[in-house]
This record gives structure tokens, sequence and C-alpha cells, in this order.
């Protein structure tokens, strides 16, 4: 493969290894080869394990703790990355290869301001002075669509959102006006509207800057929006690769066509109307008591009466406007809307993180205390968590086996054994060998960590999961694999699930009914059916026509949606 005349990169016959405890060899990725000319687009394309970051960082001339590149060329301009020692390697690093990673919560320094963190690279590399950078940081904020482009950079992180936050991680990527710009899974973890307005700020800022990009991603449809080309990768090999219309419209390998069948489908049939909850006019929880022949009108497990709650002294800041909702026994609700609509403290509300302005919350016909501190074990044990990261929620120090082992000593006073016994139970349950008990979650992928995640939480033996965002870091292949499990286990345990997503395709693939939440409030509420089924209220629209289309203009086509009627 020879390097083109206008390649910016240029990578041929990249290999990378990792090596187990016993010495023994592990390829990561073999026989990489690609280019990516000024102004363009490629895109990594592939599930969890496949390679995708460990080629993104290689073009840093970087490899994770265990890894080695052991072959190949890695090419910017004229410049041999591979070659270069540790320190030359700095040099290069955000100034001529910026890096924008998945959750810009965790890049930036909260102790610090907005615009000490965007200009500190221009200033580390001495390419201006920092009135210079200012002056730069408000012009790239501008060019981002950054609300108050003047004074955001004063802020600090935890003060703008989090789609904010990551624009903001573009500017300080941009400072240096770099060759390459690496987006490792950028927009993963926002919600549907604003992912809209974050790829639009990068493509507008790709195109304006003739930036040379990789994005990094597990979902083709948000892809089709940005990429020029596409690699799609598995197992560490390039099994197909094209142009993004080509790949998008006529897909050869069998596992193309797997990841695009895979990506933000909408259920073809939805969920059979049945004895559910609805809410009435005045926002009170009402049951349609009419059954099948030989039917039993549902009980409601969780009862969510009139909740109101915030932040802040005397909950000054409300987030949460006279909730009434149901979750009932062996169903799913699911809960769906933007950031800031009130989802997370929910969850928080009903697990009892959080306290209550007014209202209450029952769970069985009990009324629950508003604090965590005051419930009694066997409440504690009836309402499980599963966190959105599973990486970040399982102890890296502790193997499996102890990760599962501590809510059945907690909740049942069990010997080694009989944890051992039912550890064993517990991974089967969620489809992992028993064999994982002795493994740490660094040796886990991302799909087989929430699998653990879920194992945990059944670990209480619980009736209500609050699963928090569970598939949103997931490939869609891996993702798909989960919801496929938690129906799973819902039929053979009866528990309950409180699922919140961004993502209305997931919803409508998992839930009973649904409460659609805006600003604090429920907006709609009812069986999936109903409020899926046209006429749709229009923030429910909204929310349905911003997850990205398997087709190359959809981005452009969907400027118009925030100025849809309630937006």
């Amino acid at each position: 493969m020879a390097s083109g005349d206008h390649s910016v990169l240029f990578i041929d016959k990249l290999a990378v290894q990792a090596r187990d405890r016993r010495g023994k060899t592990i390829p990561i990725v073999e026989e990489i080869s690609f280019s990516i000319n000024s102004g363009k687009v490629t895109a990594l394309i592939g599930e969890s394990g496949s390679g995708k970051t460990t080629i993104a960082l290689a073009c840093l001339g970087y490899a994770r703790p265990g890894c080695e590149i052991v072959s190949g060329e890695v090419r910017l301009s004229s410049t041999d990355i591979l070659s270069l020692s540790n320190a030359d390697c700095r040099k290069l690093r955000g100034r001529d290869i910026a890096y924008i990673a998945q959750s810009a919560v965790a890049a930036f320094n909260s102790a610090w301001t907005i615009d000490r963190q965007v200009i500190e690279s221009a200033l580390l590399h001495k390419l201006m002075n920092r009135k210079a950078a200012l002056d730069k940081a408000r012009r790239l904020y501008r060019e981002l669509d950054l609300p108050e482009p003047d004074s955001i950079g004063k802020r600090y992180p935890h003060q703008v959102s989090g789609g904010q936050l990551q624009r903001l991680m573009a500017a300080m990527a941009m400072m240096c006006d770099p060759q390459l710009l690496i987006l490792d899974e950028p927009t993963t973890a926002l919600d549907v509207t604003t992912q809209i307005e974050v790829l639009l700020s990068f493509k507008k800022l790709i195109q304006n800057n003739q930036t040379s990009a990789i994005y990094v991603s597990h979902d083709l449809a948000v892809v089709a929006q940005i990429a020029d080309d596409i690699l799609v990768l598995k197992d560490g090999r390039i099994v197909e690769s094209g142009p993004v219309e080509s790949i998008i419209e006529n897909p050869q390998h069998p596992y193309t066509r797997e990841l695009i069948g895979a990506a933000h489908v909408m259920p073809e049939q939805l969920p059979e109307a049945r004895s559910m909850p609805t809410v009435d006019a005045g926002g009170n929880v009402a049951v349609d008591v009419a059954v099948g022949v030989g039917e039993q009108p549902y009980t409601p497990l969780l009862t969510i009466a009139s909740v109101t709650a915030g932040y802040g002294r005397q909950h000054r800041y409300l987030a949460l406007h006279d909730i009434n909702l149901e979750v009932h026994s062996g169903r799913t609700l699911g809960v769906i809307g933007e950031s800031g609509s009130g989802k997370t403290t929910l969850a928080r509300v009903v697990s009892g993180l959080m306290q209550l302005k007014s209202g209450q919350v029952d769970l069985a016909g009990q009324r629950l205390d508003d604090s965590v501190e005051r419930r009694d074990r066997d409440t504690l044990r009836h309402i499980q968590f599963a966190f959105q990261m599973a990486d970040v929620a399982l102890n890296p120090c502790h193997k499996v086996s102890k990760i599962i082992g501590r809510p059945l000593q907690f909740y049942f006073d069990m010997d080694e054994e009989s944890m051992n016994h039912r550890t064993a139970e517990l991974l089967e349950l969620v489809e992992l060998p028993a064999g994982y008990a002795n493994r740490f979650p660094r040796q886990l992928s991302g799909g087989e960590r929430q699998r653990v995640n879920l194992a945990r939480a059944l670990a209480a033996d619980p009736q209500l999961i609050i699963c928090d965002e569970i598939t949103s870091a997931l490939d869609t292949v891996v993702a798909k694999a989960i919801l496929k499990l938690l129906k799973n286990l819902q039929a053979q345990l009866n528990v309950s699930y409180l699922f919140i997503s961004h993502d209305l395709s997931v919803i409508a693939n998992i839930a009973d009914t649904i409460a659609v939440m805006r600003d604090g409030e429920v907006v709609e509420f009812g069986l999936t059916r109903d409020v899926m089924t046209p006429p749709l209220h229009p923030y429910t629209r909204l929310l349905l026509d911003s997850v990205p289309e398997m087709r190359t203009d959809w981005l452009e086509s969907s400027i118009g949606l925030a100025n849809v009627e309630g937006k």
C-alpha cells in the first residue's frame, strides 16, 4: 500500500498484541491498512472488542497497558509516529493530533474553569499567548454554537450541560489546529436531541477547518451522518471497507448486515394492550380494569403519587413536579426524555437517595421512607440499581465472585460455600460461564461487565430493578443481547423494571408502559402501544424523529427538529 500525496494519515499493516499471565501473545488488531485524505472523515465501526479504540490510540503512538504495537507503519503527513520517542509523541499529541473522548465529564477537571482547560494545550505547546488563546477559544465557542460564547468559558464543568461539555471538548481539541482529530464515541452518552446538535457542530467544525478525522463508533446510523468512508472491524480485522453510501446501501459482509439490522430498530409489533395504568386529564393514575377472559387485573408494585422534589435548601431548584406513575409486578415501565428531564432524579427518589418535598412512594402497598438510611434491610433488598457505566460501577480491584458475593452476604448472611454456589447460579442466569467468577472486571468486555452488573442486582432477589441507561454505552449488537436477557430474566423471575433511557427505540422494545418526561414533568404516560401509535404527543414525536436513520442525508433534514412545537 503506497502513501497518497494528499494523505494526512497513512496506516499500513498495523498489528497490536497483548500478553496473558502465561506470556502467551494475544492479537488485538492485525493487518490494518488505510489512509485518510485532507478534510475527510473515516469511521471505525464494530462491536466491543473489535479493535476500534486500539487503532485510534495507535495513531497517537500509544498502546494500553499490557498491549504493544508490534509491527506496521503509522504516518502523519511526513512524520513516522511509531519511530518517535515518548517525549516526541507527547509533543505531537494535542498539537498535531487531538483526541475527543467518550465522556467529557471524566475528561474535564471539575476544579478548573472551562477556559483554563480549553486553552491549556495552546499554552503548553507555546503556540500563542494567553490573550490570543482566549480570543481563539471564544471563536471556537461561536463556531460550535455554544450559548453565551463570551462568558461560558468562565464557568466550571458542572455548570454546563453534557452536550455543551462535549462541544467544549471539541473546542479544546481544535485549539492547536490539529491535522488529525480522533473522535472516540463522542455522542454515545447523549440524548437523541442533544446528539443532533453535537453532530451538527462536529460536522461544521471539520468542514470549516478541513480537518481530517477518525470517528470511532458502534452506531452505523450516527456514522452515516458524518463519515466519508467506513471500516467495519471484527475481532481486530477489517471485514469490509468503502464509501459510506456503499456500506449503508449495499453491505457485502454478513457482519455489516448484522450491525445495520441492530441499529435503532423499532419493534415490528408493539405489545398487546393489557390491563395497565394510564394518566387522566388531571394527572392522576387510573387503571383500566378491562381484562381478557381468565385474566386478573394487575396489581401495582410501585406507586409514585404526587411526587415533587428538587435540589438545594428546601428543594429550591425543583427537578420533579407532581409525578404520578405506577410500575406493575413483572412488568416494565420505560422512562424517556432528554438530559435534564428528571429521569435519573426520579430513580434517585425511588431508591431513597433523594428526599421528597411532597408526595409519597409505595412499594407493594407499603409507604417507603424517602431516605435510604432509614429504610430497613428488607426494603433495601427489594429495590436494586443497575448502573449505566458498568466499568465504573464494578470495583476493578475485586473479582466477580466478591462483587456478586457482597449482596449475598449482606442480605442473606451466606457462608462462603453457599455464596460460591449462588454466584455460579447467578452467572448462569445472566448467561455467563461459572468460571467468570474468578475474573476481574478489566478482563471482561463491556457487555460482559453489564451482565455482571445485572447479576449483582439479582443477587438481592429484588422485586424491582432500576435500569439507568444500561445499554447506552454498549454497541448495538451487545445492547440487543442485553435487552433480550432482561426480557428472559423477567419471564423467569417475575422481576419488575424501571427502565430509564434517552433512546425511544430501546424503550419501545422492552417497556409495557412508557412515561415521557420533559422539564421534570410527565407529559405523556400510558401503554407502549398507545404512546407509540399516532397521533403522537408533539414531544414524543420529536424524540422519535431524533433517532438517526440509516441514510446519509438524515442529519441535514433534521436541522428543523429544534423548531418543532414544544421544543
